[in-house]
């Protein structure tokens, strides 16, 4: 084994069969990750690298963007009626869910509309065959439409129906695809809609649904090879960091031959990832970032359109843990497998506590099938109440770690709060709920992420440093370690590379 591995390498593989050894007792170990994520490299996250999206036709109109129609003759909104099982009618002077038809894009240029109680619009099969109704739970033909925009002014569209014919305001009460012709786009012409988009998402479903098969796999595995390369782990080794946290998507265990639209190429990337952090005695954490059916609704999980559908069936959660079993499997021999976390962020009450109990456990005993020795990291549900809900399974599990995520962001109460009130904020109230989930005999606990940004506006450099060390010294608490979101992002402080080229966070 000496002439396989370097001693540091050595070390490495020791000080986590240590730390292991000494967490089963519920000895607090003495190895803490001090560990940064590479979030965006191998899920998508289009607020991180905005300009992976650039070579995507008609890029405004993603899966999941939300479209409001407004009629240039009748002046007033399409609405699902009733949110959907119905008629389309034309009657509402504002918009909101009702009126808020969620795409998901086949083409460029051709898309089916899903309503707000998951119905696609579509054409009156069982009726006249031109009323355009909301009651099919899947998508075909006759809920295919094509989104014809004005040239001259992109905001202006007419929609042509799977029968040919352009959907058209007949009055506020009948909206039916028999309008034929060409059109001037005048506020007179009935198939003349405006349109309003009403949020989007910027995920891996989106950018590789957006590119298409031709060139999503080119597009893919460039940006795996050039997002995050070599020299970013020289580089992290060099600034007091000891672990990756690394993001995946379910679709890494059908790799190379992933299903519709995700491309194949993320499997090697993680591969070298694990190379590079052998190179350099790094520990890795591999974060199942989405599941199947998406745990949270969040660009970030894949959602194709914000639902949130992990976890309903059985099958869905053998599924996911059929991922951990892979990904286990994969890099359990791997002298830097330090960790596999077993789902990020699912959201309550979508991922009830009784899925996501059932799929801990499930994927648990899938790790420890092929490692004794990899820690076992459960995220706390979001918008639960209970920081605590997963003791009951976690604290009979050994080598098992709570992961909370800790930002001053996402929520109105950081709005009006000065840089003062952010540090006493992480030195009062974080504190507090990191001691609350930190007890001598339960699972070990992990921030796994936290960021030096928050809502101030005008802040100094030297705020931002405060900020940060308060954060390094709270976090720092955690009996399983930390990891910062993230090495790379176009927002400059959400980067713990430019944070520490720029020197406002020292580790």
């Amino acid at each position: 084994m000496a002439a396989m591995y370097s001693t540091r390498q050595l070390l490495a593989v020791c000080v986590v069969a240590l730390s292991f050894y000494l967490s089963h007792g519920r000895v607090i170990p003495s190895f803490k990750i001090k560990a940064v994520n590479l979030g965006g490299w191998l899920v998508t996250e289009g607020w991180i690298k905005p300009s992976l999206f650039d070579g995507i036709t008609n890029k405004d109109f993603l899966d999941g963007t939300g479209l409001q129609f407004k009629s240039v003759t009748v002046g007033k909104y399409l609405c699902a009626e009733a949110g959907g099982g119905n008629i389309i009618v034309a009657n509402r002077t504002s918009a909101s869910g009702w009126e808020t038809f969620s795409l998901w894009r086949i083409n460029e240029t051709n898309f089916n509309f899903r309503v707000f109680n998951k119905q696609f619009a579509g054409l009156d099969t069982n009726g006249n065959g031109i009323d355009i109704v909301a009651v099919s739970s899947t998508p075909g033909r006759s809920e295919t439409f094509e989104i014809v925009r004005n040239s001259n002014d992109t905001s202006r569209v007419r929609i042509k129906a799977s029968n040919g014919f352009f959907l058209q305001a007949k009055t506020e009460e009948l909206v039916t695809a028999d309008y034929t012709g060409d059109s001037k786009w005048g506020d007179d012409d009935p198939s003349v809609f405006v349109i309003t988009i009403a949020g989007g998402l910027q995920g891996e479903f989106q950018v590789t649904n957006g590119y298409g098969p031709k060139l999503a796999p080119k597009v893919m595995r460039d940006h795996w090879r050039t997002f995050i390369v070599e020299d970013d782990f020289k580089f992290i080794s060099q600034n007091g960091i000891n672990a990756v946290r690394v993001p995946v998507g379910w679709w890494i265990a059908s790799d190379p031959t992933p299903p519709q639209p995700y491309v194949g190429g993320s499997l090697k990337a993680l591969d070298n990832a694990f190379l590079w952090a052998q190179n350099y005695g790094l520990q890795v954490v591999i974060d199942l970032h989405a599941a199947p059916g998406s745990q949270n609704g969040w660009e970030h999980s894949s959602s194709r359109d914000g639902s949130q559908e992990w976890g309903q069936t059985d099958e869905n959660i053998q599924q996911t843990v059929d991922v951990i079993d892979f990904l286990t499997a994969r890099y359990a021999k791997s002298p830097s497998l330090y960790a596999v976390e077993l789902m990020n962020e699912p959201r309550a009450p979508g991922a009830s506590l009784d899925s996501v109990t059932k799929y801990y456990k499930g994927g648990y005993d899938a790790v420890r099938k092929h490692s004794s020795t990899a820690y076992v990291v459960m995220s706390n549900r979001l918008s639960s109440d209970d920081s605590r809900e997963l003791f009951p399974l976690a604290s009979g599990l050994t080598g098992s770690v709570i992961d909370v995520h800790y930002y001053n962001l996402f929520s109105d109460v950081f709005n009006s709060m000065s840089v003062q009130q952010n540090i006493d904020f992480i030195n009062t109230n974080r504190s507090a709920q990191l001691n609350h989930v930190t007890t001598s005999n339960g699972p070990l606990t992990f921030v796994g992420e936290w960021v030096a940004e928050w809502t101030v506006q005008g802040a100094t450099k030297e705020d931002y440093q405060r900020f940060a060390e308060a954060q390094l010294e709270v976090f720092g608490r955690a009996t399983f370690g930390w990891a910062y979101w993230t090495l790379k992002n176009v927002n400059n402080h959400w980067s713990l590379e430019w944070m520490i080229k720029n020197g406002y966070i020292k580790i």
